[in-house]
């Protein structure tokens, strides 16, 4: 059975965007900031481990504006170059009802992103990562995420997109790791207690 992890950048108050889908915040250290190298590092390694990635049609469209070509564009360090590479070698699938057509090593589902995501977890293949908070918020409503991973950057946004959504019952959780980045970062990975 694969593992469900979700994990993103999250606000001290605990969004993953801002008002108006704005994630400029994400970098940790102020308004339209990127991520300290080690920062980056570490999210490309995860893409790298990542056996299959879930998106939903948000998080979709941010990164495929993006990655797809970001390794070819002028000023392109080797890490973004790196990133690149490697999140289009990713499997991934796009749950939407609304985007026609996907690329880049890509699957879409149209249909019942919950049954899906459990046809997928019960396969005998590598990890899964789950992002989008409408998606994961799906997941988490029916039990099927194995781990959050909370890279909280030191900024209250006030309101937004949560991370967590409202939940039925509760999840007991166990701290498996921490870590601190540059720019006062703090990355938190918890696993669901059976």
């Amino acid at each position: 059975m694969r593992k469900l992890t979700f994990g993103m950048n999250v606000t001290l108050d605990g969004y993953i965007a801002a008002p108006g889908d704005d994630i400029g915040w994400s970098g940790g250290e102020g308004p339209d900031s990127s991520p300290s190298d080690e920062l980056f590092q570490w999210w490309s390694d995860r893409v790298a481990a990542t056996g299959l990635a879930l998106y939903g049609r948000k998080l979709w469209t941010t990164m495929s504006s993006d990655w797809p070509t970001a390794d070819q564009q002028p000023g392109a360090t080797p890490a973004v170059i790196e990133f690149a590479q490697r999140w289009r070698d990713m499997p991934k699938v796009v749950f939407s009802s609304t985007i026609e057509e996907v690329d880049w090593n890509t699957r879409l589902v149209s249909g019942e992103a919950v049954a899906e995501i459990a046809r997928l977890k019960a396969e005998d293949a590598g990890p899964m990562d789950i992002g989008g908070a409408t998606l994961a918020g799906a997941a988490m409503r029916a039990g099927l995420i194995d781990e959050y991973v909370l890279v909280t950057v030191p900024v209250l946004v006030g309101g937004g997109t949560p991370f967590f959504t409202a939940l039925d019952s509760w999840v007991n959780l166990n701290l498996v790791e921490t870590r601190t980045f540059p720019g006062g970062v703090l990355l938190t990975r918890y696993e669901t207690r059976l």
